[in-house]
């Protein structure tokens, strides 16, 4: 099943119940506010099957517009989880490569801080790529969305927007290439009910379009992933709460080549079998 947060025409938020693949139920006609006191629930999956079979209001995703699946969570992300992330993160600088190099082997993961939930852009919405830097990509990503009892809820997409120049030049600017205005895309929706077993079987595959042409399309399986969801989890759990829940970012097996940078007006589409599409507009920032 699928939830979401999604706005009427009168401007209204809601919390919203997938149905049929064309119309959400407005969770708000059974008590529901709140995406976040909602993903606390236990046993979830049951739940959203009995409030899928009462009579609330009903809305056309046509006709309403589909907001970031987050309310009061940080996303977080974990780096160096594919081969092909890590064969890029090393050719951005040979200064740097030796330390991915060694992240990817180790019992540690890298675990950064990505955004504050007010700054996540949403499904339609522009993503950025800095004023300053040369070389920005998208990183199309499965990103676990978790409650503050360290549960994997369920599952949504995220794309890590990247200055691949600013974070080849030095480590020590990762914050700089990861963390700026409109860095961070969620949505469109967060999947419920998939075990990790099946969720390593979906499909991860990005395009870019520019000016009405593809000028990149790959993909991968969130199967490449090398570590454990539940060892993701545990190590950001670490002298870590979040009472509020936590959203978390797999990292990325697709990477375009080093040739490649976005431009202002290229449209990013990230699909994810088992959830959907989440698309947006490049700016600058």
């Amino acid at each position: 099943m699928k939830i979401s947060r999604f706005e009427t025409a009168d401007n209204e938020k809601h919390v919203g119940l997938i149905i049929d693949g064309d119309s959400v139920l407005d969770l708000g006609h059974s008590g529901i506010e709140s995406l976040t006191g909602l993903l606390e629930s236990r046993l979830l999956g049951t739940r959203l099957e009995n409030l899928s079979k009462q009579p609330l209001p009903r809305y056309a995703l046509a006709c309403v517009r589909l907001l970031a699946p987050v309310e009061r969570q940080e996303v977080w992300a974990v780096g160096v989880t594919y081969v092909r992330s890590k064969k890029a993160r090393m050719e951005e600088s040979e200064f740097s490569a030796t330390a991915y190099d060694k992240v990817y082997e180790a019992a540690r993961p890298e675990l950064f801080f990505k955004s504050l939930p007010e700054k996540v852009v949403g499904p339609d919405e522009p993503v950025g790529i800095r004023s300053d830097a040369k070389w920005n990509v998208p990183e199309p990503e499965l990103a676990l969305v978790i409650n503050s009892r360290r549960e994997l809820a369920g599952f949504t997409i995220g794309n890590d927007m990247s200055s691949r120049d600013i974070e080849g030049e030095n480590l020590l600017y990762l914050p700089q290439a990861k963390i700026y205005s409109r860095s961070c895309a969620i949505g469109p929706f967060i999947k419920v009910g998939p075990t990790e077993a099946e969720a390593r079987s979906w499909e991860i595959r990005l395009t870019i379009e520019r000016a009405g042409a593809r000028v990149f399309e790959g993909s991968t399986t969130v199967g490449q992933i090398k570590r454990a969801f539940v060892e993701l989890i545990d190590y950001l759990f670490r002298s870590q709460a979040f009472p509020n829940g936590v959203l978390l970012l797999t990292g990325t097996g697709v990477v375009p080549p080093d040739t490649f940078t976005l431009q202002p007006g290229d449209h990013v589409r990230i699909f994810i079998s088992g959830i959907g599409v989440l698309q947006n507009r490049v700016v600058v920032v």
